[in-house]
């Protein structure tokens, strides 16, 4: 069971990352909250409607009801009444609530569990099975797999116009698309995507691995389709240390899931080599000291061989005429004497050729 358990979880991963990448591109990542949230009324209403959880209704109510909390959000957006954010948290908690309350007061004794639907539970999936030419398994992992197929399939098949209408509507519709179309196509994929997880892993870990991990991608690579394969990668290695984590301490699946996805893009937002937090903290200190370095040559080139220059050209001088503090002044002295840029004669600071080179090519810009 533990394999087949690893296994949903990779394939759910995968399915919700593909997604996920053009959900955080087109700065639209909550609406994967709001879809995982307001599929719960969907669900309500087809089950009143065809009296049974496990008949085709309530999956096709909870698809209906995803595109409905886009198509509303999107409604109150171009009303230009309020802002994005507030129409997608105006939106999908009346929907989710108006499904709790429709629960309460008509389906009391109806197994319908709202917190099996928010946190779900992975490792009750292998139970239900199906039977698929001669073989045993879980009935989750035949849906997700159909849907993780379907995902990359219109991915690949659609590619260049995701793309376009992801980063230039203007030129999408120029040639010929129609960016409204591309983006309904997505929302439907991302409503049958949630329908399809959330009643194994839940919509907290929906949303966890629909943002996260193409979030963390997105860091690691400016190229499309490498970000896509990175973000699937993500989102499985995610899932699977989150079950070991889960299984270490006796706890949620899913709840270690969605932490270790947090985990993963803690780490590349610290460590990425391209986009990283640290990479671009150095690479701003690097920027400082160069800059600061020009000020120093620059303001020695403008007084070397004048009568001001052995006032001018001191270190403890480069506090008042560069108004620098006394430990900055010490420092950037100390990095232009380790590149050879200057050089010090009884206290006055004197420009080698290096330092000349740098004054003159910044008064040339």
């Amino acid at each position: 069971m533990t394999a087949e358990i690893i296994i949903l979880s990779i394939i759910v991963s995968a399915a919700c990352a593909v997604c996920g990448v053009f959900l955080v591109l087109r700065r639209m990542a909550l609406m994967s909250d709001a879809v995982s949230h307001s599929i719960i009324l969907g669900v309500v209403i087809g089950f009143f409607i065809s009296k049974s959880l496990s008949s085709v209704v309530p999956i096709i109510g909870a698809v209906i009801a995803g595109l409905a909390s886009v198509i509303f959000t999107e409604y109150l957006q171009k009303t230009r009444l309020v802002k994005s954010d507030a129409a997608i948290g105006l939106v999908f908690p009346a929907m989710f609530s108006a499904g709790v309350l429709l629960v309460n007061l008509f389906a009391g004794n109806i197994h319908i569990d709202t917190d099996a639907v928010l946190l779900g539970e992975i490792g009750l999936a292998p139970l239900d099975r199906i039977d698929l030419f001669g073989v045993s398994i879980p009935r989750s992992t035949f849906i997700m797999s159909i849907i993780l197929f379907m995902n990359v399939l219109l991915s690949v098949l659609f590619f260049k116009e995701l793309k376009l209408s992801t980063f230039d509507k203007d030129l999408a519709a120029a040639l010929g698309f129609s960016p409204a179309a591309v983006n309904y196509g997505l929302m439907t994929a991302v409503s049958i995507t949630c329908v399809g997880a959330f009643d194994s892993v839940g919509a907290v870990l929906v949303t966890a691995l629909m943002i996260a991990p193409p979030a963390a991608a997105l860091l690691l690579s400016d190229d499309l389709k490498t970000v896509l394969v990175l973000a699937a990668l993500i989102a499985s290695l995610s899932s699977v240390s989150g079950f070991f984590l889960a299984d270490s301490i006796d706890g949620s699946i899913s709840g270690a899931m969605a932490v270790m996805s947090g985990v993963f893009f803690a780490a590349v937002y610290l460590f990425s080599p391209k986009h990283g937090f640290i990479k671009r903290r150095i690479t701003l200190k690097k920027l400082r000291l160069e800059f600061a370095l020009q000020n120093l040559t620059v303001h020695l080139y403008n007084h070397r061989n004048t009568d001001a220059e052995s006032q001018e050209c001191r270190e403890a001088h480069l506090t008042e005429h560069i108004n620098w503090s006394k430990s900055k002044a010490k420092k950037v002295c100390a990095a232009a004497f380790r590149r050879n840029l200057i050089e010090s004669d009884n206290g006055i600071l004197w420009l080698l050729p290096d330092g000349i080179q740098i004054a003159e090519a910044a008064m040339k810009k």
